[in-house]
């Protein structure tokens, strides 16, 4: 599909989101965590958070197609870019646990999506306009980490087991990931916005090629984490259709009923 707005990038999500839990489909974990960001988005435009609005629905609209296309192109043939086909190749591996879908969902949207979006809503000098709204938006992402990590902890009880070994998982790691990620797809987003076509081209294909590379360590790390991974998955609720409701929902529900760490999810 392609979007026209922001709206249609909600509604895009949210039909990516049904069709997931209808058919068990672990897209829907990604797409359940990035509609929400996007209502929140669309709500802070509306609210008048942003230096300009009508730029922040352009640049919002550019980002969800970048999404829509990898997803549609991964649909159609196991096309891409790399870092999504990394991403959406382990949606049928039962052993990936619910961070690392999100994690790389993440890592593909924000390390080649993020800077490719920005630099296109504002080619040239007038990038630079769109520095404040742009770091807006990480506000709006800690809450939605937050409140995901929150449904997290009550799927996964035994995610915490990946803190004491020093991985760094959970919140902290998701919101460190997304901050740093977003800061150097800024500069990312300077470059190419100053770009030939040509100069362009291979710049994305650097970013396409280093997120794929960071995608492979987020999905087969190794030392220790690899057997906390499992020891984790094998306490997870395995219902793909509930773990996509309750992600879904993160944002709506009271932080004391979103599980909690530790607290196991129905489903």
């Amino acid at each position: 599909m392609t979007a026209e707005n922001i709206d249609d990038v909600v509604d895009g999500l949210a039909g990516i989101v049904r069709e997931a839990a209808r058919d068990g489909d672990r897209v829907g974990y990604f797409a359940a965590l990035y509609r929400q960001v996007t209502v929140e988005v669309r709500t802070a435009i509306h609210g008048g958070l942003f230096e300009d609005g009508a730029r922040m629905d352009r640049f919002d609209t550019h980002f969800g197609n970048r999404y829509f296309d990898a997803y549609d192109a991964w649909r159609r043939d196991r096309s891409g870019p790399r870092c999504w086909r990394e991403a959406f190749g382990l949606l049928d591996d039962a052993d990936t646990v619910i961070v690392q879908h999100l994690l790389l969902g993440v890592n593909a949207h924000i390390n080649l999506d993020l800077a490719i979006a920005a630099a296109r809503t504002g080619p040239g000098e007038a990038i630079h306009t769109l520095r404040h709204d742009f770091l807006l938006i990480n506000d709006i992402l800690a809450r939605v980490v937050l409140a995901v990590q929150d449904s997290v902890d009550g799927l996964s009880p035994l995610l915490s087991v990946l803190d004491r070994i020093g991985a760094r998982t959970d919140e902290r790691i998701l919101d460190f990931s997304v901050r740093q990620s977003r800061e150097e797809a800024w500069y990312n987003a300077l470059l190419l916005a100053g770009q030939s076509e040509k100069e362009r081209t291979a710049t994305v294909e650097r970013l396409d090629v280093r997120a794929a590379v960071l995608a492979r360590l987020i999905a087969r790390p190794g030392g220790v984490v690899r057997p906390a991974l499992q020891l984790i998955r094998s306490t997870e609720n395995d219902d793909v259709p509930a773990v996509i409701t309750h992600l879904d929902q993160a944002m709506g529900r009271p932080r004391e009923d979103r599980g909690g760490r530790g607290a196991p999810v129905s489903g």
